[in-house]
């Protein structure tokens, strides 16, 4: 591969913004990170984004795409500036897994021009008592047989720790090298925190489809807030979650524990499993207005993070590249190092999307 070097007016790296810098990249790498002179060839270069919650977008459902969806997909994400993520598969019957986990293996083999496929997230079938836009959610304790039985495909889990056995279920799925993450929970302060301590690592969406934050319960969203032991992530579309609570989690948390996601469905589908939603007061909704995922991308997710949730544009990237890798043990991606993967993403000075690298390609803009 011929060497090829990126300049940008500001270069995001985790120790800070380098101004007028060149990253050099061979064989798909970065091989050196210096200061540039003459005119910058982009605004503001990060790395890129890695989604952990993708269910789909515009009219495409990751549960049910076709080959064509596949590609078309892959642009949408890259075009945004998502170069790793975790297709979603919402709750739907246990018997049904097998098929679409089947399914998204055979298309997860084609990733080698981007974005990188990081395993899929299961968000359910064994989710707490807030099911929100959800159906078909398994009562009683989790099935651990069930669980033993996942395809190494999976990477990532949401359940509740309400379950009667919640904290084998975490063990069990930690033990095979699956992230856990908390959601959809009504469950106590001192159960999630039993949850946490199984090794449970992330809060899914916190504060939605959660159990309240109050001052003498601080229920789920409490017990992540307060535990250095567990990330959160946020839906930044100033409309799952108030900008002043999007700053509430970031003062709480170190810097390296929030992570953005879009929890993006195929909404122009009118669809979402069974259910049928519309687009209304910006966001994807239930006939009775509940909330079912977002329209989000993730370069709106940094941009309303920078603008209006109390981010600086190095934490905001943090929370949108490096910390969901670090999350997914992606430990040469997600950052702007040398030695790491050039999955790259080139912002405008106002943080909307331009280009996008994967593996040293320029495949986007």
């Amino acid at each position: 591969m011929t060497v090829n070097v990126v300049t940008a007016a500001k270069v995001v790296t985790p120790g800070g913004v380098l101004i007028d810098h060149a990253v050099t990249i061979d064989e798909g790498r970065i091989v050196a990170i210096t200061p540039a002179t003459g005119t910058a060839d982009h605004a503001v270069l990060t790395p890129g984004f890695v989604d952990l919650q993708v269910n789909g977008h515009d009219d495409i459902n990751v549960a049910t795409m076709t080959e064509g969806d596949w590609a078309r997909l892959r642009h949408l994400l890259l075009s945004q500036g998502v170069t790793s993520w975790c297709p979603t598969l919402i709750t739907a019957p246990t018997s049904h897994y097998a098929e679409r986990l089947d399914h998204l293996q055979r298309f997860t083999a084609d990733s080698a021009s981007g974005p990188y496929v990081a395993g899929v997230h299961l968000e359910g079938p064994f989710l707490g008592a807030l099911a929100g836009a959800h159906e078909n959610v398994p009562l009683g304790a989790i099935d651990l047989d069930w669980l033993r039985a996942l395809p190494d495909l999976v990477r990532l889990v949401t359940l509740g720790p309400e379950r009667p056995n919640a904290a084998e279920a975490i063990k069990l799925l930690t033990a095979r090298g699956v992230v856990v993450a908390l959601g959809h929970t009504a469950a106590t302060y001192d159960e999630t925190i039993a949850a946490i301590d199984a090794g449970a690592r992330l809060y899914t969406h916190c504060f939605n489809a959660s159990g309240a934050l109050g001052h003498r319960e601080p229920g789920p969203a409490g017990a992540a807030l307060t535990s250095d032991d567990v990330g959160v992530s946020l839906i930044v579309d100033n409309v799952h979650v108030h900008p002043a609570m999007v700053d509430l989690a970031r003062r709480a948390k170190s810097r390296d524990s929030v992570v953005l996601i879009t929890d993006a469905v195929g909404w122009r589908s009118g669809h979402l499993g069974s259910r049928d939603v519309e687009f209304r007061d910006g966001a994807p909704r239930l006939a009775d207005g509940t909330l079912a995922g977002s329209a989000l991308t993730m370069d709106a997710a940094v941009r309303n993070a920078v603008s209006n949730g109390g981010f600086g544009l190095v934490e905001a990237v943090l929370a949108a590249s490096t910390n969901p890798a670090r999350l997914l043990g992606l430990d040469d991606r997600g950052e702007i190092v040398v030695g790491a993967h050039a999955d790259l993403a080139a912002l405008s000075d106002d943080l909307h999307h331009r280009s996008t690298w994967f593996e040293g390609r320029r495949v986007h803009g």
